[in-house]
């Protein structure tokens, strides 16, 4: 096992592809980062570089956090984040800990849902373009773009609380969506009356909507099956073809964490709880402070659950409108969220303990037995969604027991950015990455050339090499590897 020293810090190899930023002075734990020694190369890069923005640091800065458990998390997708780094884990003691909001960002509970369909690649392929213009046609998506569910201010007060179910009562989707979401898409504990009216009120006009960024909508087909018997109880077949969407709360959620940032940080100097880095500002949570973060943040968790209920919705309507398929056929696999902090029940010293979990793009990955998982999943544990980017793979993984053990029942959640976006804008045109990816068979279309060029392949991890660390760690295993054919961006 190797040692790697680098200004302030010192990583050890502890483990195959599991490395540890040693605890020193006032740290509370380690930190561990699972990574291959490219993934850790580019980590350490950013330090020796001197950028204040780097994983690293912010793995550490979170190992200071009043009641944080066993260690401070990043998984293989890790990249520096707001506070937190993407790829980051942080479990706290209930009654001791912190609720921070760098741990869950701006895009809460941004999260993909992938869907089954009775197609294969085949099929799509004598259709590619027109259902890549009916997607874009019938699906709203891009900056500031609105949805046909127009809602008063008393219903979205109603959608914070009854999340994807409100949207099902509008008669968007079917009642069986609902068992395979994520906490069935009903975050309970939400308050209403902790989100701002402003928060609300940008709302208005945006459930039903896929918003920018790494947003997407994409139709992939199963290239490869790694895991047989997993991939028949989830329902998957080779050159299947899936819709995968992942989108968040949009404009809420956003706003939600740019109000809640002043009352965390007056709560940071009001509890004496000391900050390494400003965007990493906390209460504790038994305060009001907490209390009050957490119910808001839990409402707009509800809002991504809607809003990701009503564009599957819409993604099936353009479906049955392309091909010769009823839209019952068109199945929800499993939705999940990757900007969250939840209370959970984990094993700390060998002892159950109620904990509040933060994963800041990383999704929960929990394995066989826990009674959270749909009963069809339960024996071999839940699905994990892994997108990767638009022109090269995506994953489908299965939670473990390891993973139980080790992250808490978590897995990375995707690629991972190695580049920023303004890198990337410099560095691609968007226009020519259209039109080399169409000779490679898969077909974009966007809002913008510049959203296009910060989505670059080039600018992600090689997303097999992320997923491989996950697999080889045992945290969570390949059931499927899909490839993209369609995809509509913000």
């Amino acid at each position: 096992m190797s040692e790697i020293k680098v200004k302030d810090f010192t990583l050890e190899e502890v483990k195959k592809l599991v490395w540890e930023i040693k605890k020193v002075d006032d740290m509370l734990v380690p930190g561990r980062v699972y990574g291959s020694k490219n993934i850790i190369d580019h980590l350490i890069e950013d330090v020796k570089l001197g950028k204040d923005w780097n994983a690293l640091r912010q793995i550490k800065n979170v190992a200071y956090l009043p009641g944080i458990q066993n260690y401070s998390l990043a998984l293989s997708d890790v990249h520096p984040g707001y506070g937190f780094p993407i790829g980051g884990v942080g479990a706290f003691d209930a009654e001791k800990g912190v609720v921070s909001f760098a741990g869950v960002g701006f895009d809460a509970n941004c999260g993909v849902r992938t869907m089954i369909t009775p197609l294969v690649k085949e099929d799509v392929l004598k259709k590619q373009k027109i259902i890549l213009e009916k997607f874009f046609k019938e699906v709203p998506a891009g900056l500031g773009s609105t949805g046909d569910l127009k809602l008063s201010m008393s219903e979205i007060d109603e959608v914070l609380v009854k999340g994807a179910e409100f949207a099902f009562e509008r008669g968007y989707g079917f009642k069986e969506d609902l068992r395979y979401i994520e906490e069935g898409g009903i975050v309970k504990g939400a308050n209403p009356a902790n989100v701002s009216n402003k928060a609300k009120q940008r709302q208005f006009k945006e459930v039903g909507t896929l918003g920018s960024g790494n947003h997407y909508l994409e139709l992939q087909y199963v290239d490869e099956i790694l895991d047989p018997k997993i991939a028949k109880v989830y329902g998957l077949k080779k050159n299947q073809v899936l819709i995968s969407l992942h989108t968040g709360s949009r404009a809420l959620g956003h706003q939600t964490g740019t109000d809640y940032l002043k009352v965390l940080s007056d709560a940071s100097r009001k509890y004496n709880i000391p900050i390494r880095e400003r965007e990493l500002v906390c209460a504790p949570i038994n305060s009001d402070e907490g209390q009050k973060y957490i119910s808001a943040e839990f409402a707009a968790f509800n809002c991504a659950f809607a809003n990701r209920q009503v564009l599957a919705h819409l993604a099936r309507k353009a479906m049955i409108k392309v091909f010769d398929i009823d839209e019952k056929e068109i199945k929800t696999l499993y939705d999940i969220g990757h900007n969250t902090c939840k209370f959970e029940k984990h094993k700390v010293n060998g002892k159950m303990k109620k904990l509040l979990i933060h994963r800041k793009g990383s999704t929960r990955a929990f394995g066989p037995g826990r009674e959270e998982i749909p009963e069809k999943y339960r024996k071999v544990g839940q699905p994990v969604l892994i997108g990767g980017t638009m022109g090269t793979c995506s994953y489908i993984l299965h939670g473990t027991d390891k993973g139980m053990e080790d992250t808490f029942g978590s897995s990375a959640h995707g690629a991972g950015r190695r580049m920023s976006r303004h890198e990337a804008k410099r560095t691609y045109r968007g226009e020519k990455l259209i039109n080399e990816l169409s000779r490679k068979g898969i077909l974009i279309k966007g809002h913008g050339w510049g959203g296009i060029a910060e989505e670059a392949p080039g600018a992600y991890k090689d997303a097999d090499e992320v997923v491989n660390v996950m697999h080889q760690t045992g945290i969570s295993k390949i059931v499927v590897k899909t490839k993209p054919m369609v995809c509509i961006k913000g």
